[in-house]
Parts: C-alpha cells; structure tokens; sequence
C-alpha cells in the first residue's frame, strides 16, 4: 500500500519526508513528529503531563525493564499460538535494540503522570510497535500489519507490565547501591586497619566516656553499612514476586492458558534473575504495593545511618582549631568568600542532604500506597520515581563519600594522645582498682584544677606505677584483650 493511499487511515502516517504524521487513538487522531517511534497516546500524555521535566529517557533501567518484559510476553505469546511468528520475531528485535539502549530518546513521558503508568506501557507499546513495523519493511504507523495494543500489548494491562517494569527496574538501581556500600565499608575497614593503633576518648551524650581505639570507630562504620547491604538484598529479593499475566486486575483476562509461566520463564532469561516467581495471588498482587513500603523502609534505613556517619566525620574533623580536630577529612575546595583559609567537610554535608532527601521520598512512597484503592494502586509512577531518585542519588553520594572523602582521611595522632592524657575519662578504667567514690574525688579535682587525672592518682599513692601501666595499656582500654 502506498503512503498516499495509507494517508487517510486511523494509524497511517502522511507520505515518507514530512515533518509530522498523524496517528489515531481512541480520541481522535493526534500529530505526531514525523521521525518520532512514538504515538498518539504518547503525544497525548506529553501535554497532559508536562510535571516535572524528567522523561522516562531520565530512566534507562525502567526502559531496559519495559523492553524485557514486553519481549518475554511476545514470546510466550507465540509460543501459546497466540501471537504470529515472525510478528513476534520482530517485536523481539526491536525490544533487544531498546535493552541494548537504542530509542531510549523516544521514551517521553514524564516520570509522574496519570493513569498508574499507562501512559509509559503505551510509550513502550508505540516505540515497539513502529521499530518493528521497520523491521518487516513496512512504515511507521501501518497498525494494521502490527498494532502496539492488539499485537504488542497482546495479553498485558499496565496493571501487570507497569509494575513487573518497575521492580526490574527497582532491582538494577538496588545493584548499583549495594555495589557503592560494598565500597565504602572497604574503605572504612582499610581506615579501621590503619588507625588501629590510635587511642582516643570516645564520647556519649557528646561528653568524654571511655578510651578506645580510632580503629574501632572506623570499624564500627564498616560494620553498620555491612547489616545495611544485608537489608537492602533481603529486600530486593522481595521485588522478584510478579504479577505479570494477572492483566487488568489479577484474573488474567485475555491472556492464554501457559502465557503467565512462559512469560516468568523468558523474563529469568532476559534478564539473567533466576529468582524471579510468579504470585501465588495475582488479584492480591496488582492491587499490594507493601513490597515498595518496605523497600522504601530499607532506604530510609541506609539514609539515616549514612547521616549519622556523615555527621560523625564532620564533628571529629571539626575546628581545626577550636574544635575536635581528631581526624583530617580531605581538603577538596575553599570553604568561604569571606574567610580565608576556611575549609568545610563539604561531601559529608552532600551526603547528609541526600539522606533528607531519601526520608521525605519514604512519607511520599507511604502515601502513595495509603492511598491505593480496591483493585489497583495508581499511583505506582510517584513510588518508582520516588525509589529511584533515592537509590540513584545515594548510591552515587556513597561514592563520591569513599573517593573524595574516606580514602583521604588521616588522624592527628599527638592531639587524639593529648586528649587521651588529659581526659577523665581514664578515671573509669581505674574506679574497680580504687573504687567509686576515690575516682570520682579524682575526677572531680582534675576538672577544677585542669590537672592529669593520672599525675592525682600517683600523688595520692592509690596506685603503683606498674599498677596504672596495666591498666590504662591501650590493650585494655580499648577493650582489646577479649572477653
């Protein structure tokens, strides 16, 4: 048929060289770009959406996602005699081009958007459909020979594609956050390892305490961010439950018999989890989102934990001078346009705003699944934007924190052994050989006076010599002999 005569179709496009083409929904028809992959419903949503600037393109684990589920379903498809051979054969090569990053520019839609995501599944369907339309030699838009809902929609409702999407999606971004906390716990235990020998005074309340070792404050940082990965791939492996198959709502209407296992079955292999199941109940599936709350519980989990390291670093850097000054944290830019010389931990400072950030993204992903109703939750869209922001911003932060900040720390050692010297805090390790009342005595007296704790311990005899080398030995005040 030639694009003159195709002209007039609900779907054709005008003759091949004009700068636009119309295509046709359920409204009308709708100009579209002439070079565009996209369609109606596509051109449609960009007007009704222009929210917040940031397209699906923003999010290629989301697109990657799309593509794999709706190749997984054109071969299950075919495979249940549901969906012509070649036609799926086509709809698969355009969808490897797309996982492979090709068109990912044609994906337009704004991430918040109506409709629980059905403005993103018809992007995906209307790319597809015109790229493999090219590839069985026909033009953009001749949906009669292959249509995005009738062919590649075939047995799907955005009510299962759209969120089977996202949690693949969910799971790449996951990756990339566990691979940047594995790398600051590295750097954390590297830093354990090298202040191992440094004693200082640890603190409650902000107040001198006991003695331990730098070394094991560090560690203790590596340690928290270990229990986090722990968390957070328990979580992720909680995203591989799938309602794809369930269609509208869970009854898995206009799907065939086998296309749900098949689907599951190709997705594994697409997308190399073999983890991934189908629910057992698919109504209760499409309409829970739990699996989002307490992804975005985790989030906010590894955000507060990360800020209170982040403040950490930033009150034992303080000073130089009149503050604690226990650690250097790297010098990475000029801290003031007034104050020469100034310097500020300015990447914890980033870290600790992207951690507000992840805590305000947890009261959005609440109420967004709060506010879901009977069958379906619609506001999936908020959730995975909300999510994905979080995970991309942290885990980006995490790096940034590991190589323009941890690995560059070093220790004032005199200072942090000054402190140490001075610090009633020594006074504890000696109040079971001198008892309770006798340390307090000294403790009070070096707090007025300003005086060693220790230099009042030897004037007033309650000790030998060799009595207070034991005890105040960096091996036992940083609790290092063991048990």
């Amino acid at each position: 048929m030639s694009a003159q005569s195709a002209a007039g179709r609900p779907g054709a496009h005008v003759e091949t060289g004009s700068v636009s083409r119309w295509d046709h929904d359920m409204l009308g028809s709708v100009e579209v770009p002439g070079d565009a992959y996209y369609g109606a419903h596509t051109a449609r949503a960009v007007v009704n959406f222009p929210i917040t600037g940031e397209t699906l393109s923003a999010r290629p684990h989301l697109i990657r996602a799309l593509a794999a589920v709706k190749q997984a379903a054109a071969s299950a498809n075919a495979e249940v005699g549901a969906l012509d051979g070649d036609l799926a054969s086509a709809i698969a090569h355009a969808c490897t081009e797309i996982r492979e990053g090709a068109m990912h520019e044609q994906f337009v839609v704004d991430l918040i958007q109506g409709g629980a995501g059905t403005s993103t599944n018809m992007n995906a369907n209307e790319v597809i459909a015109n790229r493999a339309l090219e590839l069985l030699g026909l033009s953009r838009g001749e949906y009669t020979a292959l249509h995005p809902l009738d062919h590649v929609n075939l047995g799907q409702s955005t009510n299962d594609v759209y969120p089977t999407a996202v949690k693949l999606a969910l799971d790449a971004h996951i990756a990339g956050l566990l691979g940047a906390l594995a790398g600051l716990r590295d750097a954390f235990a590297g830093k354990a390892a090298e202040f191992a020998d440094v004693l200082k005074m640890g603190r409650t309340q902000l107040q001198d305490a006991v003695p331990m070792t730098l070394g094991q404050e560090f560690a203790a940082f590596a340690a928290t961010l270990a229990e986090d990965e722990q968390r957070l791939g328990e979580a992720r492996v909680l995203l591989h439950e799938l309602n794809l198959g369930g269609t509208a709502i869970g009854t898995g209407l206009n799907a065939r018999p086998g296309y749900r296992q098949l689907a599951v079955e190709h997705l594994r292999r697409l997308t190399g989890i073999p983890t991934l199941v189908s629910s057992p109940d698919l109504i209760e599936a499409t309409q829970d989102v739990g699996v989002f709350v307490q992804l975005s519980g985790v989030l906010k989990r590894v955000a507060v934990k990360l800020s209170k390291i982040c403040n950490d670093l930033r009150l034992l850097s303080s000073g130089p001078q009149a503050g604690l000054g226990e650690i250097n944290l790297p010098a990475r830019q000029a801290g003031s346009s007034i104050m020469p010389g100034k310097v500020n931990p300015v990447i914890p400072e980033a870290v600790n705003q992207i951690a507000f950030e992840v805590i305000g993204n947890d009261v959005t992903v609440t109420l967004a699944a709060e506010g879901g109703q009977l069958q379906l939750n619609a506001f999936e869209p908020i959730i995975y934007r909300s999510l994905s922001a979080g995970l991309d911003h942290l885990a980006a932060g995490v790096t940034v924190l590991t190589e323009q900040c941890v690995r560059g720390i070093t220790a004032d050692r005199d200072r942090l052994a000054r402190t140490v010297a001075a610090s009633t805090g020594l006074v504890t390790a000696l109040s079971p050989a001198i008892g309770y009342e006798s340390a307090c005595a000294i403790a009070l007296e070096a707090h007025r006076t300003g005086r060693p704790a220790l230099d009042l311990v030897r004037e007033r005899a309650l000790l030998t010599e060799a009595e207070l080398r034991a005890l105040t030995s960096p091996a036992v005040l940083a609790g290092l002999l063991g048990p």
